[in-house]
């Protein structure tokens, strides 16, 4: 490891930072003690703070020299709607939230990071802190640039560390474009007339319907889209009814689809639609598909990931940099970043759980786990990453 000595000194205080913050969750849009306690550090630190950025984002700025090159790293900090089973003495004091995602570390690397570049930054330029808000379903990324982010602070990159249970602690893992998946929703109605369940022949029943339709709709993965092109659709609801010997007027169903290209699901939403209005007028029912994209896929800018694997085998040694990392179907809304500017987002390995202090709840370390917890180890390692990333990348030419 090549870890920044000021940051590995400053280890105990960037740890209570991060475990004032899990003590006090807040979930997407209410960050607001979680806001104050961000600005009023980087305020301290000397940093130029602007407050209430998609409603509750924070933004510090720290410029050097005349240089003007920018970078910007990002952190999220709201919780979820968990109830935490942990009982260490950091546990969520708010009932019924808990980070159990790893927010709180996400915002402590960061802000050890600013406290160090601060401190002791070499750079010439001009580094823009985000501290952003409602990563959890709530797009808060997008909020943040639809509320001028960019326009105001505007960078030529953007980076983001998230930290992934599973993975061997203080490693990191990234690849060249798609890393995480688009995430998106549907719901499907299907209207009949209902009848007596012993005469179904005077109505048309919208369950059978929509039975056909579930059916049809795994066609598209495995014949209407390219093999090679990964996709996921997941029927999770299916609604219908309400006694044993009535066929209802309508039935409705719903699920997830996930991509790793707006292409890829571009195909799938269009066929899905025919599939469903064509099905339901076979068996005389109306079909209606609502269809919600959430957040498309976290795509990673191929130069700007390269340049990131080579600040990683700097900081952890290139044993300990999987540059090639499996992409996930989960999502993330960093990608809406992604989209405004070239950048890279990248995995930092969590461990297996054993950092988890005396206390911990009987499940296993994973993200969206109520028995979950954040590793500390990781703090200086992702602090030392964000740093050496701004002085690369603000390195005087």
């Amino acid at each position: 490891m090549n870890l920044i000595p000021e940051i590995e000194a400053s280890h105990e205080e960037i740890k209570a930072l991060r475990r004032t913050i899990h003590a006090n969750p807040e979930l997407r849009y209410e960050e607001v003690g979680t806001a104050k306690l961000v600005a009023e550090n980087l305020e301290r630190w000397g940093l130029e703070v602007h407050r209430g950025m998609g409603k509750t984002g924070v933004v510090g700025v720290l410029k050097r020299g005349s240089s003007s090159r920018s970078i910007g790293l990002r952190a999220d900090m709201d919780a979820l709607p968990i109830v935490e089973l942990n009982t260490f003495d950091h546990k969520s004091q708010n009932a019924g939230r808990m980070h159990a995602c790893g927010h709180d570390g996400h915002t402590a690397m960061l802000l050890g990071a600013a406290k160090h570049l601060a401190e002791h930054g070499k750079f010439d330029g001009t580094i823009v802190f985000i501290f952003q808000p409602a990563e959890e379903g709530g797009a808060g990324a997008k909020a943040m640039i639809n509320d001028g982010l960019f326009k105001q602070f505007p960078v030529d990159a953007v980076f983001g560390v998230h930290n992934w249970p599973g993975m061997k602690a203080r490693t990191f893992g990234v690849t060249e474009g798609p890393l995480m998946a688009s995430s998106n929703e549907f719901r499907i109605t299907v209207k009949g007339i209902g009848s007596h369940a012993a005469l179904p022949h005077n109505g048309h029943d919208p369950i059978f319907a929509a039975m056909q339709i579930a059916n049809g709709l795994q066609g598209i993965i495995t014949r209407s889209k390219k093999p090679i092109d990964t996709a996921v659709l997941s029927i999770t609801q299916i609604h219908a009814g309400d006694a044993v010997n009535v066929v209802p007027n309508d039935a409705w169903l719903g699920g997830t689809i996930r991509t790793f290209t707006v292409e890829t699901l571009d195909l799938i939403e269009r066929r899905m639609k025919t599939i469903v209005e064509s099905t339901a007028a076979a068996y005389e029912c109306e079909g209606v598909l609502e269809f919600y994209r959430n957040y498309p896929p976290t795509i990673n800018d191929p130069e700007q990931a390269r340049f990131a694997v080579s600040v990683m085998e700097e900081v952890v040694g290139k044993q300990n940099v999987d540059a090639s990392v499996e992409p996930t179907m989960g999502a993330e809304d960093f990608s809406f970043m992604l989209l405004a500017k070239p950048g890279c987002y990248a995995f930092l390995g969590n461990g297996d759980g054993e950092h988890r202090e005396s206390g911990h709840g009987m499940g296993p370390c994973m993200l969206h786990n109520a028995s979950y917890d954040f590793n500390d180890d990781l703090l200086s390692v992702g602090s030392t990453y964000f740093v050496k990333l701004a002085e690369r990348f603000l390195s005087a030419r």
